[in-house]
């Protein structure tokens, strides 16, 4: 697990930094890049993870006008999570295992540029916990000496940086060790030259960790875990110094039974940010292992955690627990979203916000780890009475515990969350974030099991159904659409969809938010209002988030459909057993009656105006 492939290609041995560059300069380039309308060179699309587009050429009086230009096979069945980068008249799209890789231009998408298949070790796909799905690409712009670079994630556990302009090898270094259960899933995030890699696999009693490698090398610069001693947690000296109360050393250890941290999950392998003027990386850890909580006493720190670490050294500034001993899966790794408004006091903050599976939405400062607010997603939710914001505690409804003498029933949120790892946004105009939710509860039932590396560790059995708000009879309404001003804690607006809206969104200066849909659908509802004003039916449900881009002048709207992923493993295996999938094939049992497999990528103009409007583009040229 701890291992560093010595497969590093020659052209990165030779890769050093060129004179007269600094760190600063290089982040400058990639955070540069990102501001221009004309890409979209990170998952998040800015360093911030906003997910919005100052466009407006695409608005709610004309996008009814909205209509496919051009569209792109993956050729694969799987789970399609993340979204295509897009980068200097590039677009780059990513698929589930085998984790191909496809380069296109935006002037003739009819030929593939370069694409790169890997050969990996098919035995990952058996300890994968939800689906074969990959969370997308990173860029890098380059830096003279070496090339620019797309990074990705395999399955296997492997890292690979490849020349963006030929899909070349530049290095490749191992990760994570499927053989215990330690896959990858998760998007690499890189911030200076630096990426930053976390793991999967909670599921089967993996430990969790998050990795810093150079960019241009692969070489290893550190790695901090989740649960352990505090010299391997890499904690500050003056770690939680502002917020004594979370908790500050020795937590790593003491706070589990015995070594039971070895195998004690919180993995991260969600979505990160980062904030240059702190040089703060901000992500969550996962669910603690196994999923029964009474096989493992304490507060189980330091998994369900929101971190802020230093990027070039990794020591944590602060850790704050959102679900001290968590028993319902509630994995922290949802998106972390930086703004800076003006707190219920009307003092300036530098502002974190993350909606949690647990059903609660947190906003820390991000200087300090302060917390401003922590407000109920739904007023549905039921494990939590409330969160007490003087001391960070979750107040627990003991009717919703999952001990082993208490058979827990109608558990809201269920173990998918009321958010999971959906990508959403957020509007600094309006100061609002439009989160795509899940509307799912649970029975619950544990059950005692010892720990197998490589198998899975769980210890429950799961029901689940839509919520309150939903149609439990016909199995519909699992998901919702929201507007969220996280300084009120209230709800400008909310819509209920049949499914549970899983990829997320996208926001734009046009008044529009746009989202897919597991059934199938592309829409676009009014940032103000939530009115629906367009959709399109895809060829395949959507797990993935959209982007917004321009080119020559015309704004599209891209994204992947391919259902798939947890909510689509009873579909994509052929389950039939309601407590299969950890729960999934149950809840979503009307999927398959709504769309099927099958990966790609659809992009959207005003009247379809695209390449193809000149008809010589992509025809074949006799001598």
């Amino acid at each position: 697990m701890q291992k560093l492939l010595t497969s590093v290609s020659f052209l990165a041995v030779l890769a050093v930094a060129p004179i007269g560059f600094t760190a600063a300069a290089r982040a400058d380039k990639l955070d540069d890049l990102s501001k221009s309308e004309d890409n979209w060179v990170m998952q998040g699309k800015n360093y911030a993870s906003n997910h919005y587009s100052t466009l407006k050429q695409i608005n709610a009086a004309n996008v009814k006008n909205l209509k496919p230009s051009w569209t792109f096979s993956t050729g694969l069945l799987n789970g399609h999570e993340g979204s295509p980068l897009i980068v200097d008249g590039k677009m780059y799209v990513h698929t589930s295992f085998p984790n191909n890789t496809f380069a296109l231009s935006l002037d003739d998408p009819t030929r593939i540029l370069w694409q790169d298949k890997p050969k990996q070790n098919a035995a990952a796909r058996a300890v994968a916990c939800c689906d074969l799905v990959n969370r997308g690409l990173a860029y890098w712009p380059g830096d003279g000496k070496t090339p620019p670079l797309i990074v990705k994630t395999l399955l296997d556990g492997n890292v690979s940086a490849l020349n963006a302009n030929t899909g070349e090898l530049v290095w490749k270094v191992e990760n994570s060790d499927f053989r215990v259960g330690s896959t990858l899933t998760v998007a690499p995030h890189i911030y200076k030259d630096i990426v930053l890699i976390g793991s999967s696999g909670a599921e089967l009693g993996v430990r969790g960790y998050l990795t810093a490698y150079d960019v241009k090398t692969g070489e290893q610069k550190w790695r901090a875990y989740a649960t352990g001693p505090d010299e391997e947690l890499l904690l500050a000296s003056d770690f939680n110094i502002k917020n004594p109360h979370y908790g500050q050393k020795g937590l790593g250890t003491s706070t589990w039974e015995g070594d039971a941290w070895k195998i004690g999950g919180g993995t991260s392998w969600g979505w990160f940010a980062y904030d240059p003027g702190t040089n703060l990386v901000y992500y969550g850890s996962g669910n603690p292992a196994p999923w029964n909580e009474t096989m493992r006493p304490g507060d189980n720190k330091w998994t369900m955690t929101i971190w802020g670490r230093d990027l070039d050294s990794g020591l944590a500034k602060f850790g704050y627990q959102k679900t001290p001993h968590d028993e319902w899966d509630y994995a922290g790794i949802n998106f972390m979203m930086l703004s800076e408004q003006k707190d219920k006091d009307g003092k300036e903050r530098k502002l974190l916000t993350h909606p949690d599976r647990n059903g609660i939405v947190y906003t820390l400062d991000r200087t300090n780890g302060d917390l401003v607010s922590a407000n109920k997603i739904d007023d549905t939710v039921n494990v939590f009475k409330k969160v007490d914001l003087a001391t960070g505690l979750p107040v627990r409804d003991p009717e919703y515990g999952t001990r082993m003498d208490h058979l827990a029933k109608d558990i809201c949120p269920s173990a998918m969350g009321y958010h999971n790892q959906g990508l959403d946004s957020y509007d600094p105009e309006r100061k609002l974030f439009f989160l795509g939710v899940n509307h799912i509860c649970m029975d619950w039932e544990p059950f005692m099991l010892p720990y197998r590396a490589g198998q899975f560790f769980v210890g429950a059995t799961l029901n689940m159904f839509p919520g309150p708000k939903g149609d439990r009879a016909k199995g519909e309404g699992l998901g919702q659409i929201k507007a969220y001003d996280a300084i009120t804690g209230q709800f400008k607006w909310e819509k209920m969809e049949r499914f549970a809206v899983w990829g997320g969104t996208a926001a734009t200066a046009g008044d529009l938010v746009f989202y897919g849909t597991l059934d199938g659908f592309i829409k676009a509802r009014h940032s103000d209002t939530g009115e629906l004003l367009w959709k399109f039916k895809l060829p395949s449900g959507v797990i993935g988030h959209p982007i917004v881009y321009q080119h020559k002048g015309v704004e599209y709207v891209a994204i992947m459909y391919g259902v798939g992923g947890w909510p689509g493993v009873g579909l994509v295996f052929d389950l039939q057993d309601p407590t299969a999938g950890l729960g999934a094939v149950g809840a979503f049992k009307q999927l398959a009656n709504y769309t099927q497999m099958g990966g790609g990528v659809v992009v959207f103009s005003l009247d379809g105006k695209g390449p193809y409007d000149d008809l010589s583009v992509g025809e074949y040229k006799a001598n």
